[in-house]
């Protein structure tokens, strides 16, 4: 009776398991706020907590509307993305292009022919929205703009950005050329997992060509909102005013995208009042640390007994302040571990309950190798017992 009990404990559990798995192991959890209405001016809008992806508030989060220069994010990514590969440096000297030149809007005025690095021309994109060098990066990489706007609606359907279609790299006005407030928040959470692009959305005034081209970032939440790290504005006749704000505060990453305001004030505005109202009513409480040492494990059939074992990724749980949270945690291995374990082999599940609703879970693996033994190794290990003693 008690080998049923255990086998239905642990069939339960990995039902558990699979019924409430997310992507990184993040979830929130706790009752929510009252329900509130912000008083926002712009046609669409959202606001998420970047390692959760949970969603805190929107307007209209799905419309599908021109996103002007909040473009570059995707642009940007694949930059990152290709430096990380090892497919470019950001000591790459890249050679401007006619195409790059004649770029119009907002541009770092690249000539045909000028050399600049990679390095430069992200400062460029990130700092001062340049069109030009949004086309010059596009070239390194894919050889030309129309193989790099491939690339990014390829990348866009691997995030899930269900609601977009690119159709250059910078964001000026083209028919066709979309996206939606919840596509720009995923694509920016995904830039954000490169945080060397902080490097340069962090810059308030910077300069080129060895001072003598001055920047001045467009997002003047970098200067004046407690927090601000990124992202990047957007502005045309056909999107009006946009931008995808983040700022972090207290280990709390927050991502406010708001498209078709009427003013650059007004998008600025709400995205102040997105970011205000993350901050006021949540915070994020880790649950879980990568490489965590859970406890040692009984092995059968194994050289080794025991195979100690690890968390293997973070957990962290998004709590509406004021609930305290009821977060708690259960460890449970498997029934019968057999030799041979490697390293990375799952043992078992951490499950995390907010009171008696699971919310998630962590793979417990092993941190160390367990050969299984065999009859020559129980001979050989018998043999030097029997030596060791008869000496």
């Amino acid at each position: 009776m008690r080998e049923v009990f255990l086998l239905f404990k642990h069939v339960f559990a990995i039902l558990i398991t699979a019924a409430i798995m997310m992507p990184l192991c993040v979830i929130s959890a706790s009752a929510e706020p009252e329900p509130v209405t912000l008083e926002l001016k712009s046609k669409s809008n959202i606001l998420i907590e970047a390692s959760t992806g949970k969603m805190l508030y929107s307007t209209n989060p799905n419309e599908k509307l021109p996103l002007a220069s909040v473009t570059k994010i995707m642009t940007m990514l694949l930059a990152m993305e290709a430096i990380d590969s090892g497919k470019i440096s950001m000591d790459d000297i890249v050679i401007a292009s006619e195409r790059a030149k004649s770029m119009g809007g907002s541009t770092i005025f690249l000539d045909t022919g000028e050399a600049m690095s990679v390095h430069d021309l992200l400062k460029g994109i990130a700092v001062a929205s340049g069109n030009d060098a949004c086309v010059a990066i596009a070239e390194h990489i894919a050889g030309s703009e129309e193989g790099f706007v491939a690339l990014m609606n390829s990348r866009a359907a691997e995030l899930g950005m269900l609601n977009t279609c690119f159709k250059n790299t910078n964001g000026l006005d083209a028919e066709g050329h979309y996206s939606s407030a919840t596509d720009i928040a995923i694509m920016t959470a995904e830039l954000l997992k490169h945080p060397e692009i902080l490097e340069f959305t962090t810059i308030w005034i910077d300069s080129l060509r060895d001072g003598k081209f001055q920047l001045a970032n467009t997002n003047k939440l970098i200067r004046f909102y407690n927090g601000a790290n990124g992202m990047k504005t957007g502005s045309t006749g056909n999107a009006l005013y946009c931008l995808s704000g983040t700022a972090k505060r207290d280990d709390m990453q927050l991502i406010a995208v708001v498209m078709g305001a009427p003013t650059s004030q007004d998008r600025f505005a709400d995205a102040t009042k997105l970011l205000d109202y993350g901050f006021a009513n949540y915070a994020v409480k880790q649950m879980v640390t990568a490489g965590e040492p859970i406890s040692d494990v009984a092995v059968e059939k194994g050289l080794e007994n025991i195979v100690a074992t690890a968390a293997d990724e973070d957990f962290s749980a998004l709590i509406p302040k004021g609930s305290g949270g009821n977060i708690r945690r259960e460890v449970t291995f498997y029934e019968s571990i057999q030799a041979p374990v490697e390293v990375g082999d799952k043992m078992g599940d951490i499950i995390l309950y907010d009171g008696d609703i699971g919310i998630g879970s962590v793979d417990i693996v092993a941190t160390q190798r367990v050969e299984r033994i065999t009859y020559g190794t129980m001979f050989m290990l018998l043999f030097r017992e029997w030596v060791g003693i008869s000496m």
